[in-house]
């Protein structure tokens, strides 16, 4: 497996499609952040990391549906940046998702942020993916 991110969003994505309460996806520092990110913008209902018999561990995601509606928190995952071609931002090309409405999740050198944090820290780096 070259792009684990992709895989995680994938695994993500279609759990959601097949309205799937839960979702398992392989651990790594990586996509616990983005996990991290997820869970304190709203997008997944709780987390947790477990141990297993391999070094890596599992995540566990509680995905986020509408109670009435059982509509998905998250509408859309796109991956921007592929181990082929990287897609990188400066603060001031930093892009907007949806016109501020979703996230855009950026790996910079002060930790993986949203495009706001960014933004409010003044550093640019490499846009992962793109929710909303």
């Amino acid at each position: 497996m070259t792009d684990t991110v992709s895989d995680y969003l994938t695994r993500v994505r279609n759990a959601i499609k097949a309205n799937h309460r839960i979702v398992e996806v392989p651990a790594s520092n990586l996509k616990k952040e983005i996990t991290r990110i997820l869970f304190e913008k709203g997008y997944i209902l709780n987390y947790k990391f477990e141990e297993t018999s391999n070094k890596q561990g599992v995540i566990k995601i509680a995905l986020k549906y509408h109670p009435v509606t059982k509509i998905s928190a998250i509408r859309s995952l796109d991956r921007v940046s592929s181990p082929g071609l990287r897609k990188y931002s400066s603060v001031v090309s930093m892009p907007r998702v949806l016109n501020g409405l979703g996230i855009a999740i950026v790996s910079t050198s002060k930790g993986v942020i949203t495009d706001k944090e960014a933004k409010k820290l003044n550093v640019g780096g490499e846009v992962l993916c793109y929710i909303s």
